[in-house]
């Protein structure tokens, strides 16, 4: 299913909070369902025409307030283990802001979402003005510095946008700072901030080894 407008998404969502799991528009990010009430949420979601969930990071408070923006994304695939738990993939489909929650008797949570500020998720963005090769040698010294592995390969062939969206998805940063990445209004702006936090890792990484060395 296409969204190609703020039209075709429906006002109210039912949300999935979780610490530490980032979803952005145009990545696809896998799940693993297996409390009762996401499983009913998951069950719901799949009843609908959209197939949506929003995805959204809890605050410290023991996971009752939530953070200012999601992700809506839809399911796009599905497996069901023996032990009854769900292996599903969202794709990322567009951020939202919650209006305001609401008071429901399903078991899961679920909120009026507002798309309004975010009507750019639905178009391809601008990457012109990137610097892709700069880019590129921030996250080698940090996959390096971190002893991290990855496929080098795959990742220089991975198209900018991809590129700066999953850094937000795969990389181990905290979630106050994965969250910083997700409400950068632009990709510009969450190129920049990517940057500024591998730079800062890497930073980090090499004033530990010299100090270490003295």
């Amino acid at each position: 299913m296409n969204f190609l407008s703020l039209d075709d998404l429906p006002n109210k969502i039912a949300i999935f909070p979780l610490t530490g799991a980032v979803l952005f528009p145009k990545t696809q990010l896998p799940l693993n369902i297996f409390e009762p009430r996401y499983i009913r949420m998951l069950n719901d979601s799949l009843a609908t025409k959209h197939k949506l969930i929003g995805m959204i990071q809890s605050n410290s408070d023991q996971g009752k307030s939530l953070k200012k923006v999601g992700c809506v994304g839809r399911i796009t695939s599905y497996n069901e283990t023996d032990d009854q738990r769900y292996l599903i993939t969202l794709n990322g489909i567009v951020r939202f802001e919650i209006d305001s929650e609401l008071n429901s008797t399903t078991p899961y949570r679920q909120v009026t979402a507002n798309y309004e500020n975010y009507i750019t998720d639905l178009k391809p963005e601008d990457v012109a003005n990137i610097d892709r090769k700069k880019l590129l040698s921030l996250i080698k010294r940090y996959l390096e510095n971190k002893n991290l592995l990855a496929d080098w390969d795959i990742i220089q062939q991975t198209d900018t946008e991809q590129l700066i969206n999953y850094s937000g998805v795969l990389v181990p940063f905290t979630p106050e700072e994965k969250q910083l990445l997700l409400e950068a209004k632009t990709i510009m702006g969450r190129c920049r901030a990517l940057e500024a936090l591998y730079q800062s890792y890497i930073f980090d990484a090499s004033t530990d080894t010299s100090t270490q060395v003295h």
